[in-house]
Formats: C-alpha cells, sequence, structure tokens
C-alpha cells in the first residue's frame, strides 16, 4: 500500500507547481519514511498556510479542547485552528492561497470530527473558487457501511453528513461522495492510494502506526472506536478512555463480567470475542479504580459491525440492569447519544429492548460512485485514479 503522499511525492509534485498552497493535515499524516506532510510540502513546494482540526495541528490536544492559531516558529506561516475560535476557514485565512491540500487520518466514522473540518474546508474553498487536493489514507474499516443515515435536523460537527455512522469511504472517497451529494462547488482532485485491492487498505499496512487523535492509542482502538464511543453519551460505562486499552474495553462497578460475559454469547456479535479484564478507568467518575471489566477483540475485520454490536450491547445492559444505573442514569446523555447516532427512534428502541430498523440502499448506491478501490487488482501506473471535475 503506497499512501497519497508518496504518490504526490512520485509525481514530482506536479499538481502543485507553482501554486501557493495552504494545508490541512496534522502530524499523524506522515510518508512512508515517517516525514509528515507538512515537512515534505514545506521542503518541495510554496507552502503559505497550515490548518489543524481538533486535537490541533500537533495532534496531541485532548478531546473537545480548544487550540490556537500560532506562527510556525521556524517556517514562518499561520497555523490556523479550525477547533478554536472557528471551526471553518475565513475568507481572510484563505487569502493567498491557489490550492488547499487535505491530508488527514481519518477514521471513517461520523462522529470523528475530521470529516466535518473537511466539509468546512470545502465549503469554504468552494465560496472563495480554490481548488482542493486530497491525499488519500487508509481507513480501519474501508468496506463496512453500518449504522443509520443521520436525520438532516441533526446535522452538527459529530454528525456532518447524511451518512450511515460508519460510512465504508476513505477520506478521498468521502470527499468526493460530498462534492457529489453536498458540495457541487466544490472543485476537487485526489491522489489515492496505491493497492493491490480494497481489501490491503488497512491500519495494519501503513508504513508506521501514529496515533490519529491522543485516545486512539492502537490499531485494535481505531477499529473498535465506533462500537465503544458510546462511553460519551453513557459515562457510567468505562472504557478506559486515554489508557492502554483505551476504547478496547468496559465495565462498571455495578456490572459483574463472570455473570454478564455469557450472555455475550449468543451469536449476536459478529466478528469479536470478548473475555474478561482488569483495566484503570478513564472516566472521572471512577479516577483511580480498577475496573474488573470486559475486553473486545476483532477476530474478523470484514464481518465485524460495530454499530450494530454497540446497539445490541447496551439493549443487553439497559434489559438486565436497573434503568437508574444505566439509561436513566443523571449522568446519561440523551441528547449526545441522538447527535452521535443521528436517528432519535434508536433510543427508544433499545431503552425498550425492541429492535429497530434503517435503509441505507439509497446511500449504498452513491457510495459506489465516491469508491477510488475496488475488491481487484489496480491498475498499473494511474497512481491519480478517478478524478473529479477535469
Amino acid at each position: 500500500m503506497i499512501l497519497g503522499i508518496d504518490n504526490l511525492q512520485a509525481m514530482q509534485f506536479e499538481p502543485l507547481r507553482g501554486k501557493r498552497v495552504g494545508l490541512l493535515s496534522h502530524d499523524v499524516a506522515v510518508s512512508a519514511l515517517r516525514h509528515t506532510t507538512a515537512e515534505i510540502l514545506h521542503h518541495s513546494v510554496n507552502l503559505v498556510a497550515m490548518f489543524g482540526p481538533e486535537h490541533g495541528f500537533r495532534a496531541t490536544a485532548l478531546a473537545g479542547g480548544k487550540t490556537e492559531t500560532y506562527e510556525h516558529p521556524e517556517w514562518h506561516i499561520p497555523v490556523h485552528s479550525l477547533y478554536g475560535k472557528t471551526r471553518e476557514p475565513t475568507p481572510e485565512m484563505l487569502e493567498g492561497i491557489d490550492c488547499m491540500v487535505c491530508d488527514l487520518q481519518d477514521l471513517g466514522v461520523r462522529c470523528y470530527t475530521y470529516l466535518a473540518t473537511l466539509r468546512n474546508m470545502m465549503r469554504a474553498c468552494a465560496r472563495a473558487g480554490i481548488p482542493i487536493l486530497v491525499l488519500d489514507r487508509p481507513v480501519p474499516l474501508p468496506s463496512c457501511v453500518d449504522g443509520p443515515i443521520r436525520e438532516e435536523s441533526l446535522d452538527s460537527f459529530v454528525a456532518p453528513a447524511p451518512v450511515p455512522f460508519v460510512y465504508g469511504m476513505t477520506l478521498a472517497e468521502a470527499a468526493r461522495w460530498m462534492q457529489k451529494n453536498m458540495i457541487p462547488g466544490a472543485k476537487l482532485d485526489a491522489i489515492p492510494m496505491t493497492v493491490a485491492s480494497r481489501d490491503e487498505i488497512s491500519f495494519e499496512s501503513l508504513p508506521h502506526f501514529v496515533r490519529p487523535s491522543p485516545a486512539i492509542c492502537t490499531i485494535e482502538a481505531a477499529m473498535i472506536y465506533p462500537m465503544t464511543v458510546f462511553s460519551e453519551f453513557f459515562p457510567v460505562l468505562d472504557c478506559s478512555r486515554g489508557k492502554e486499552l483505551s476504547f478496547q474495553v468496559f465495565g462498571a462497578p455495578w456490572l459483574d463480567p463472570a455473570e454478564f460475559l455469557p450472555m455475550l454469547f449468543n451469536g449476536e456479535f459478529s466478528g469479536i470475542e470478548f473475555s474478561r479484564c482488569v483495566f484503570p478507568a478513564g472516566n472521572k467518575m471512577y479516577e483511580g479504580r480498577e475496573i474488573d471489566g470486559i475486553r473486545i477483540n476483532v477476530t474478523n475485520r470484514d464481518a465485524f459491525r460495530p454499530f450494530s454490536s454497540a446497539m445490541k450491547l447496551l439493549t443487553l445492559i439497559f434489559r438486565e440492569y436497573d434503568s437508574e444505573l444505566t439509561w436513566q442514569n443523571p449522568t446519561t446523555r440523551q441528547q449526545w447519544f441522538n447527535a452521535l447516532y443521528g436517528m432519535p427512534a434508536i433510543w427508544e428502541s433499545i431503552t425498550k429492548g425492541e429492535s429497530y430498523e434503517y435503509d441505507n440502499s439509497a446511500y449504498l448506491a452513491t457510495r459506489e460512485e465516491a469508491l477510488l478501490y475496488r475488491g481487484m487488482r489496480s491498475r498499473a501506473g494511474n497512481i491519480r485514479g478517478d478524478v473529479l471535475n477535469n
């Protein structure tokens, strides 16, 4: 697997020659030789401004923490924060830019805010008439489409597009989808990865794993995150956020793993297995405590459905444990559940222990049009793939 930035280097930066270049990225975006995209562009083209998403350009700020705009101490160009005073580039920030390069290490999960930052950048550049070049990278579950389409009334920074919760597209594919379905005025081009087939797209194939954000500590955490991110609205269930097993475990003092584990071996959870595990708490309410809980391991990436697994797990917990401990607990944030998952009707279903239904067939058709990679060997030499707006 060859990354977009390495393919751009192989092209000797031909799309950027003679242009004043802006860059939406972070220090997580590295090449095969572990140089950041920012370093590569600074030494190779006329890089005039940079933009950082949530967690900052250095990718070290904690979730939700605002970051500030500053001047790069060595390159003396602005590094604009898009997770501080503004979450969308202003016209002033875009002045003097001829082309915007986007290279973000995304997870392919709707609530992971790099998708929202990409959307906002595409909108701002469309208004300013600035073309966008997306350099592609893998996502953990490139072929998984799981969860409902976000309802229009729930558009937000954690639900920036009407796509499923896990939407089965890389960053460049997501940009193509948004250009086609949301931002037709965007002038978009992409440098895809070079892969033998879509099956090769994975974090395991990365030359180096760098945390895409502080709490995604491992490749396993990146895959399981869309299942256990429910701890954000349901903090009484701890997922050891920020610790060694962040997002790979769950538990609570009131949940006895010896009693609960057998309930999980019912054939309802495909592609994963569960085991007992003691881990340090990550939530403030259990701070300093060890949780005797449960660990999740992915055994079959192709079969794993993180959103569906999360809803089955929550339905089971809500059924087996007192509602005052779980969904009616004062710390539980139903509105945040709706914001994350985009379909309020699911809340009513899982609290009643009922099944829920949604239809993604229309999305799957539009996704097919945006894909850059298929389940077949890519044509040799066609490193730029399908390009829009020729």
